[in-house]
């Protein structure tokens, strides 16, 4: 759907919180979750039950949720290389595009970073796997932007964004020559996606997500790399050899292509100032073209309370994912980051150490821990929610891009107590909890519980649908200084 603030950006969730690495698996969760949750987003707190626990049995599955509705709501979807192939065959995309329509939904996100299994077994560094060192990266992207091309509404303005991985992860970057590597498999994708706008009139970037430990982690590394690699000359040549285009117009289509998803956990965590990073993106003029609204964990660790480390026990008790660890030393504005790989290995650390020297001493900690984003307060810890309500303030008065996506894969893993109320709820109240914070008093249009929802008589509105009003397809950016750590 569309929020009636500055720019009218697409607001969805990630479905990559639901598991399913078949395309069978996957259409079954956005048959059972997917339109309850936007039914819920839109009927408020007191919304009838029904699938609420996020177990199934009460989705309003593909006859649609709510006959009045009047505008369509969108899907951020996450699909595996298995379920891309699969979702590929004539049939199954017919019949998914019959089920987005009469379901009043529209594609115009996917995540194309984690390739594999997702849910259910640990996966920790090896989700970045297959990366842009690997031609299976490039062979995946080509598919996922060629599947969002068949499913993105040819609605003028409508543009479709593909996250993925960023770059590698940093232990698999070894010489100069695996960053310039990189970039030509980059260029070689940004080709696919010239064709697909020549073929379908369509445009399609893909956004690599910086992340904690990665080889792109933070906003400066992100610029360094686009400007020496990515929009250098020498791939600008290459992507006019390839695609028969004039220098310009191969320079301002690697702009156009190729860009960054910025993961507010991800900043947050990296101690960086998220209105800053965007604007030092934008004046390098590197695009940013989805933002995933997501927080993560914040802890003081100076004292090292029990009930804070026992908090911090339970979180690393997770075996799935990696849970990177950004320590800042020697109080409040210092510059000395310390990284750690994930939070066990920083537990050990922090609970194995002696006596520090003040300048020394572990000050704050940042987790990356995707936690949901309404809940201001995790028992004795803190999380980067403030940081993320000054990201959507920025947003709601700046527009950054078109394209806005909660992000909270975590679900299935987080401790018990912070599940409470199930799933499809939780993810409702994430919906909401991002409307209220970007739409403003006396803003155009209308609201997620103002006769909008998805149904079977679902669709564009008179006076907001998904091809009207389109803002400014903007580009965005970070600082070339911020919060980027002392220490590695």
């Amino acid at each position: 759907m569309r929020l009636a603030c500055a720019g009218a950006p697409h607001l969805t969730y990630c479905t990559n919180i639901h598991p399913g690495e078949t395309w069978s698996e996957v259409k079954q969760s956005l048959e059972t979750h997917l339109l309850e949750i936007w039914s819920r987003a839109a009927g408020g707190e007191d919304a009838p039950p029904g699938g609420g626990d996020g177990k199934g049995g009460g989705g309003r599955g593909a006859e649609g949720v709510g006959s009045s509705a009047r505008r369509r709501c969108g899907v951020g979807l996450r699909l595996s290389a298995r379920a891309a192939a699969e979702l590929a065959e004539p049939a199954e995309l017919d019949a998914f595009r019959d089920f987005l329509e009469r379901n009043g939904l529209y594609v115009f996100t996917l995540n194309g970073f984690p390739y594999g299994r997702f849910h259910g077994t640990p996966v920790k560094e090896r989700v970045y796997l297959p990366d842009w060192l690997d031609e299976e990266r490039l062979a995946y992207s080509d598919l996922l932007a060629t599947l969002l091309a068949e499913l993105l509404p040819a609605d003028d303005g409508l543009m479709g964004s593909v996250s993925t991985v960023p770059g590698a992860f940093r232990p698999r970057v070894r010489t100069p020559g695996d960053a310039a590597a990189m970039a030509r498999r980059l260029v070689a994708h940004a080709a696919h996606l010239v064709e697909i706008r020549r073929r379908t009139g369509k445009r399609i970037a893909l956004a690599l997500e910086p992340e904690p430990c990665c080889f792109l982690e933070t906003t400066p590394e992100a610029i360094g790399f686009f400007t020496d690699h990515v929009f250098s000359p020498e791939r600008v040549r290459e992507l006019s050899a390839v695609a028969g285009m004039s220098l310009p117009d191969a320079e301002e289509a690697l702009r156009a292509h190729l860009g960054l998803c910025f993961d507010a956990c991800h900043m947050a965590v990296e101690f960086e100032d998220a209105p800053a990073s965007l604007a030092a993106l934008r004046a390098a003029g590197i695009g940013v073209h989805k933002v995933q609204i997501s927080a993560g964990l914040r802890a003081r660790v100076a004292e090292r309370e029990p009930a804070t480390m026992a908090r911090l026990r339970a979180y690393a008790a997770d075996v799935v994912y990696l849970h990177q660890v950004v320590e800042r030393r020697g109080g409040e504005g210092a510059g000395d980051l310390v990284r750690y790989l994930d939070l066990p290995e920083a537990l050990a650390a922090l609970e194995g150490g002696g006596a520090a020297p003040p300048g020394a001493r572990p000050e704050e900690w940042r987790v990356h821990f995707h936690v949901p984003i309404f809940r201001e307060i995790e028992g004795a810890l803190a999380t980067t929610q403030p940081e993320l309500a000054a990201l959507l303030s920025h947003l709601r008065e700046s527009p950054a891009t078109q394209h806005l996506e909660v992000e909270t894969y975590t679900w299935d893993v987080l401790p018990e107590d912070q599940r409470r109320g199930g799933l499809v709820e939780a993810v409702a109240r994430e919906l909401r909890w991002v409307e209220d914070r970007m739409v403003t008093e006396g803003s155009v249009g209308s609201r997620l519980g103002e006769g909008r929802g998805v149904g079977a008589s679902g669709g564009v509105g008179a006076s907001g649908g998904v091809g009207a009003g389109r803002g400014a397809d903007a580009s965005a950016g970070g600082r070339p200084d911020s919060g980027a750590g002392a220490r590695r």
